[in-house]
């Protein structure tokens, strides 16, 4: 089985639970591991995917090779009957294949580049490796979606809920450079997956995929949003439209999260995947509150990521 998003996970509350015991006791698959290795390729730089993956890989008792292949390895062409006389010097079909002969599981972090709206939304990276690869393949983020750090923030969720159906809201904030729609994406396809009263609010032109959205309550009015909130997750993306793919549109201070919000919610929790801008997204005094989540989360990197290659891991043996 390969892990690219919550299609691949049979049962989410199951995996959130299973999470949890791993977590407990974090060694207690170490001999599942024994003797194979898992590839981890990061295109793009990482700080928490990177050493928690090694981690979670480490306690089922794998060996890791890591290859920051953006800087690394030579670039890759995609295409199909492309003539290769310009500066890609490898094809995907080649490297995916000579990579499957060197490990058990391949883990890939590959952005979206914002050059190409439509190859973004192909998953063109991801869906190559899957294609061309004879192990299983890990999303480790990819152009439109971040499944390991939504289970993450599942599971964190699950932690610190004590409501039968919390109302959990996605927010926007402002951000100086234009962030992929990844986390936010797969946050919400999480959320819909949840028994949450959900809610997402950003402010006009910064509309998620509606494939997304799902069944989310959407408003541009965000203090009504917090209203009463009990979890509040803060992201920012960049619009989806056409139009304003990869663009800044917005910058308006108004929607940095303050004392102030956090004061309308049900004292809710704060949650960020970091890294986070502080006092551009968020205020000093609210992420470093009792109520912020962010160091618990990044903690539960490691148990989201050992719980999917456990998963992956099984396949192979079974």
């Amino acid at each position: 089985m390969n892990y690219f998003d919550i299609n691949d996970i049979d049962n989410l509350s199951t995996w959130i639970n299973e999470a949890i015991a791993l977590k407990a006791k974090p060694l207690a698959h170490k001999l599942l591991g024994q003797d194979k290795t898992i590839c981890l390729l990061f295109f793009n730089n990482s700080l928490r995917t990177r050493l928690s993956t090694q981690k979670a890989a480490m306690n089922l008792g794998m060996n890791v090779m890591v290859m920051n292949f953006g800087a690394e390895g030579w670039q890759l062409e995609y295409g199909d009957g492309e003539v290769m006389d310009q500066g890609k010097s490898e094809h995907v079909i080649e490297a995916a294949q000579v990579v499957s002969q060197y490990c058990d599981i391949v883990a890939i972090r590959a952005f979206a580049k914002f050059e190409n709206k439509k190859d973004d939304y192909q998953e063109q990276v991801l869906n190559a490796f899957m294609k061309y690869a004879s192990v299983p393949v890990l999303n480790m983020e990819s152009a439109i979606g971040h499944p390991l750090q939504a289970l993450t923030d599942m599971i964190t969720i699950t932690e610190h809920n004590n409501k039968t159906k919390p109302k959990v809201v996605l927010s926007w904030a402002p951000h100086p450079r234009a962030l992929p729609q990844a986390v936010a994406n797969s946050f919400a396809q999480y959320a819909n997956a949840s028994d949450f009263d959900f809610v997402i609010t950003h402010p006009e032109g910064y509309e998620l995929d509606p494939q997304f959205v799902g069944k989310a309550t959407v408003t541009n009015n965000q203090e009504e949003a917090f209203k009463d909130a009990d979890f509040i997750y803060v992201k920012n993306w960049s619009p989806f439209s056409d139009e304003n793919y990869g663009k800044v549109i917005n910058t308006d201070p108004n929607w940095r999260i303050t004392s102030e919000k956090m004061a309308m919610t049900n004292n809710a929790k704060f949650m960020h995947c970091l890294p986070v801008r502080r006092n551009v997204i968020v205020d000093d005094a609210v992420i470093d509150s009792e109520h912020s989540l962010v160091i618990k989360q990044a903690n539960n990197r490691t148990f989201a990521a050992q719980i999917a290659i456990k998963k992956i891991l099984e396949s192979i043996d079974n």
